[in-house]
């Protein structure tokens, strides 16, 4: 899993599981978004979280 901390404090992971896919974390520690599908490339899925606002480049 890889993830990273934008300037609000939300975390973004992208990870795998059935393919894969993305999802956001309030610094209060709740889901607060998530990916509706997996991707079979991981570069799609992280194109598609910053369509949904992540900022951050995942490591």
């Amino acid at each position: 899993m890889e993830s990273c901390k934008d300037r609000n404090g939300d975390t973004w992971e992208i990870y795998k599981s059935d393919g894969w896919r993305w999802r956001r974390t309030a610094a209060n520690g709740r889901i607060v978004g998530a990916s509706a599908e997996s991707y079979v490339n991981k570069s799609d899925c992280i194109s598609n979280a910053q369509r949904n606002g992540m900022t951050c480049t995942p490591k």
